[in-house]
C-alpha cells in the first residue's frame, strides 16, 4: 500500500505516477528545495512539451511532469520535487483545455473541461474563467490550480462564446457552478 500523498518524498517515480493517475497530486506548494538550474524543457502555446528541442512523445511522461509543475511568485514556472527545483519555459499557459462538457442551462450550468494532460476541471469560483484581450482577439483561460492556467482551445472557446451569446445575460458571459464569468474583462 502506498503512503499518503503528504509523504511523497519516499515514493518512487512509478509510485508517484500511480498517484498522479489516481489524481492525488504531490504537494508541490509545500516543497522548498534549492534551485538547481534549467530543466531544458519548454511548453509550447499549443500544449506540446519539449525537452532539449524535441517533443516529448509519451503522454504518461507529460502527465507526470505536469503533476510537479508549479507557478512561482515571480510568475515563472518550475518543475519541483522535494530535492530540486528546475526552471521550465512556458510560452503561454502550461495547459490547454481541449474539450468542454456543458450540463444544465442558464444559472444552473456546469462547465467541465478536459485538459491536454487528461485532467478534468470544473469551472466555478475556485476555477474561474478569465478573458484577456489581445490584438489577435480574446484569449480565454481557466484556472487549474495554484496559479496554473489552461488556455481554452479555439473550438472550445467558440462553443463557449456561442453559449454566452445564447444565454441572454448582460453583459454576455458564462455561468458555471453558481459563478458568472463575463466575456469581457472588467475595465
Amino acid at each position: 500500500m502506498l503512503p499518503p500523498p503528504d509523504d511523497l518524498a519516499r515514493l518512487s517515480l512509478a509510485e508517484v505516477a500511480k498517484l498522479v493517475d489516481e489524481r492525488r497530486l504531490p504537494p508541490v506548494e509545500s516543497w522548498n528545495p534549492r534551485h538547481c538550474g534549467d530543466s531544458e524543457m519548454r511548453i509550447a502555446r499549443d500544449g506540446t512539451w519539449f525537452h532539449q528541442g524535441s517533443p516529448i512523445g509519451r503522454a504518461a511522461m507529460v502527465r507526470l511532469f505536469s503533476s510537479i509543475l508549479r507557478r512561482e511568485p515571480d510568475g515563472g514556472y518550475v518543475l519541483v520535487t522535494p530535492f530540486e527545483k528546475l526552471d521550465i519555459e512556458v510560452e503561454d499557459a502550461p495547459f490547454v483545455a481541449v474539450e468542454v462538457k456543458i450540463d444544465g442551462e442558464g444559472k444552473e450550468t456546469t462547465l467541465s473541461f478536459r485538459l491536454n494532460t487528461g485532467d478534468l476541471v470544473m469551472a466555478g469560483a475556485d476555477h474561474p474563467i478569465r478573458f484577456v484581450p489581445r490584438a489577435d482577439g480574446p484569449h480565454p483561460y481557466l484556472c487549474v490550480r495554484g496559479g496554473l492556467e489552461a488556455l481554452l482551445a479555439r473550438p472550445v472557446w467558440y462553443e463557449l462564446a456561442n453559449l454566452a451569446l445564447a444565454n441572454g445575460s448582460e453583459p454576455p458571459g458564462l455561468w458555471s457552478n453558481d459563478a458568472f464569468f463575463p466575456l469581457e474583462p472588467a475595465p
